[in-house]
């Protein structure tokens, strides 16, 4: 029962980030966006992750509840995906403050 809750958490919190990528792709622009955000965000899921290895129950009964994990894995990409999207949007707002001063 525990997983389907943490199941729930995980869903939640990641049914946001598709948004935010597409948000941030059409937007072409950083500005607005936490970079630090982002990275603690990130270290959060690569946590889990690990505590997840490191619980020897949950490894032992891995092959009935491999799905936790998958979610784990998909808001990682997620987030990752946006912090990509954040530094390509900073080199754009570069190019485009230098081409103003030009």
């Amino acid at each position: 029962m525990s997983e389907l809750f943490e199941i729930i958490m995980i869903v939640s919190f990641g049914a946001s980030w598709p948004f935010n990528v597409v948000k941030s792709y059409k937007a072409r622009t950083a500005k607005g966006k936490s970079p630090a955000f982002m990275l603690l965000i990130i270290f959060g899921y690569i946590a889990g992750i690990a505590s997840k290895f490191l619980n020897e129950a949950y490894m032992a009964a891995f092959s009935e509840k491999w799905y936790v994990l998958f979610f784990y894995f998909l808001n990682l990409i997620m987030v990752a995906i946006d912090f990509a999207l954040y530094l390509r949007n900073r080199r754009l707002d570069r190019l485009a403050e230098q081409k103003e001063v030009a």
